[in-house]
């Protein structure tokens, strides 16, 4: 079979990593990205707008849990690495296996459709109509700001965390009364810079759920080293163990000033911080429950206060888009887009997403993992299963990881790492790769099986 030309549409960690797998099973393939570098998310100030990193940022998951298996991130580095630092660590990974020059910077693609044959018709920034047997999809999950809808209107600045790059960039945040809507990763780690006593602001984080605050470090290592998920034990069975264990390990929120969460632990997305709780048991930063409206100034929360703030930040998530697809192809309503091991939309065979997931505690192994079966897959080595099948299991594995999750947009992607690679290397990928050969078998040839646009049934 000759391999497939493929184009893969950003040059963000997923992009590259599957640009890197492509070149190691010999699949032709053009990166397009509408930016000047490589990075995504992690380029600070990157040109195309799509990066959320602040100045101070550093990774929240350990450099053991986040380097690619096969490029680990440099010895030197500390244990939680600063954004430039992450930049570097994949511009070494971009020339280390030399994918470059296969990169078309300032090119990004505009408009992206299916051809009646089978294949794809990209649309690109500068070089037209461009050609290709299949579409891999990297651009991200990461930077379509999604505001808190609350009645009411808020005179005062109004911005969204994406928009964050220091406490006088781009705006100047230093003796203010400033409110941030959320308390993920991003909002705690603005809530601290903000609510330094040198910036003379007062900072009021305000949260709808709460949310259980996990360690960076346990007993003098990272902690999320000795996080490691079995796939031999029910899943249920060691969330439980870790919900009465939390508690012991990192207090419960409430002891220091956040509301009680209306969840148990590993029932939302937890924040990982080490010094939210000390700025709220210092007294630098306080915690409100949800807001029942704006009103000018003025913004009245749901426990009957109200408090008059100069400065909004929504530190309130993200949309997932695909702006060069027609959204009655292509589209993610409330963050939800039915995809087969995060990777394959039923019925339509020369498409494959890359990075698509809240993946816990790692997200780079996850999109090494996933480009493994996509690239096997564009050789004709994996076949996915029927549209029937596929179906099934994304309702089983939503089912299996996300069933217990607050149901919020937030968390319709979540998964866990260690199951799911697991379960791609030891069960699917193995049943894909029986099919493929079942099929070429058979005599119809996964080339041409995947050739067409008409669903397998």
């Amino acid at each position: 079979m000759t391999a497939p030309t493929t184009a893969i549409i950003g040059a963000g960690i997923s992009g590259l990593t599957t640009a890197k797998m492509c070149d190691d099973y010999g699949v032709p393939f053009v990166v397009f990205e509408a930016s000047d570098r490589v990075g995504g998310n992690w380029a600070f100030g990157n040109p195309n707008g799509h990066s959320s990193a602040y100045r101070s940022l550093h990774i929240d998951t350990s450099k053991h849990q986040l380097s690619f298996k096969d490029f680990p991130m440099p010895e030197e580095y500390p244990d939680f690495p600063h954004h430039t630092q992450i930049k570097d660590y994949l511009d070494s990974y971009v020339d280390a296996f030399g994918i470059r020059d296969r990169i078309e910077f300032g090119n990004g693609v505009v408009h992206a459709r299916p051809r009646p044959g089978g294949g794809w018709e990209l649309e690109t920034q500068t070089t037209g109509v461009r050609t290709f047997d299949r579409l891999v999809v990297a651009n991200g999950h990461h930077w379509d700001p999604r505001f808190a809808d609350k009645p009411g209107d808020f005179t005062g600045l109004t911005m969204h965390s994406h928009a964050y790059i220091d406490p006088r960039t781009p705006y100047d945040l230093t003796g203010k009364r400033i409110l941030i809507i959320g308390i993920g990763n991003s909002a705690a780690d603005i809530a601290v810079e903000l609510s330094s006593k040198t910036l003379q602001n007062e900072v009021v984080i305000s949260t709808r759920s709460s949310a259980w605050i996990v360690p960076k470090y346990f007993a003098g290592k990272p902690a999320d080293k000795y996080f490691r998920t079995s796939p031999h034990l029910p899943y249920a069975w060691q969330r439980k163990f870790v919900q009465m264990m939390q508690p012991m390990t990192a207090g419960r929120p409430e002891d220091y000033g956040l509301p009680a969460p209306n969840h148990k632990f590993f029932e939302a997305h937890p924040t990982q911080s080490v010094e939210l709780p000390l700025r709220l048991g210092s007294g630098d930063l306080r915690a409100k429950g949800d807001i029942e409206r704006f009103d000018g100034s003025w913004v009245h929360f749901a426990d009957g206060t109200s408090e008059e703030f100069d400065v909004v930040v929504h530190a309130t998530g993200y949309n997932i888009t695909f702006p060069f697809f027609d959204p009655d192809l292509i589209s993610a309503p409330e963050n939800h887009i039915r995809l087969f091991k995060r990777i394959f939309k039923p019925g339509v065979d020369d498409l494959a997403f890359v990075g698509f997931a809240q993946a816990v505690p790692t997200l780079f192994p996850f999109v090494e993992c996933q480009t493994r079966l996509v690239a096997a897959w564009l050789v004709g080595r994996y076949l996915p299963p029927p549209v029937a099948e596929m179906e099934r299991v994304i309702s089983e594995d939503e089912q299996r990881y996300t069933a217990h999750m607050v149901q919020r947009p937030r968390h319709t992607q979540q998964l866990d790492y260690f199951l799911y690679e697991h379960d791609l290397r030891t069960q699917e990928i193995p049943a894909g790769v029986r099919r493929a050969e079942a099929e070429a078998g058979a005599g119809a040839g996964v080339g041409a099986a995947a050739g067409g646009r008409a669903a397998r049934r």
